[in-house]
């Protein structure tokens, strides 16, 4: 999943993370790919916890990478699950798993005109717009190619205005 082959079709790249947000911008790259004859290709980033400078300070890190690689991988499989029902998409291109930080990297990917790069436009608190960055804002303003940016899906817009007295607890 994580072997890059560069083609000379053009592709929707879209960021996938496994949130409600990603899912939806996955099936709507999907839709743009079939309209455009496109190949489809979901790249999920990561990076190890605390950033690449705390992993590379700490040679337990070094021993984690494999298992945060494969952590990644089952998630966009999972991602490809619910969104396909299964990890054929129906449409040509390449899944991949891309260790970095999400903006850069998929900018790195989507980079020939003839792309098009699909991420998610989740609703965002003030409070997590200081803390983290904008992967969507930092696309828009880097990629060389045209950017669709995907709202919330209904389900999640309905979800972050219930009280959190009404959301089910992880078990």
């Amino acid at each position: 999943m994580s072997d890059y082959r560069p083609s000379s079709a053009a592709r929707v790249v879209v960021g996938v993370s496994g949130s409600l947000g990603s899912l939806t911008a996955l099936g709507q790259a999907a839709r743009e790919a079939r309209c455009r004859g496109a190949e489809l290709w979901p790249v999920l980033t990561w990076e190890p916890p605390g950033g690449d400078l705390a992993a590379r300070r700490s040679p337990v890190a070094a021993g984690m990478v494999e298992e945060w690689e494969r952590l990644a991988s089952e998630r966009l499989v999972e991602a490809l699950r619910e969104v396909f029902g299964g990890t054929d998409t129906g449409i040509s291109g390449q899944a991949l798993v891309a260790r970095g930080v999400p903006g850069p990297t998929l900018v790195r990917f989507a980079d020939r005109e003839n792309d098009v790069l699909v991420v998610g436009a989740g609703r965002r608190s003030r409070l997590h717009r200081a803390l983290s960055p904008s992967v969507s804002r930092y696309c828009l303003a880097h990629a060389p190619c045209p950017v669709l940016t995907v709202p919330p899906s209904p389900l999640q817009t309905a979800l972050a205005g219930l009280p959190s007295r009404h959301l089910p607890r992880p078990s």
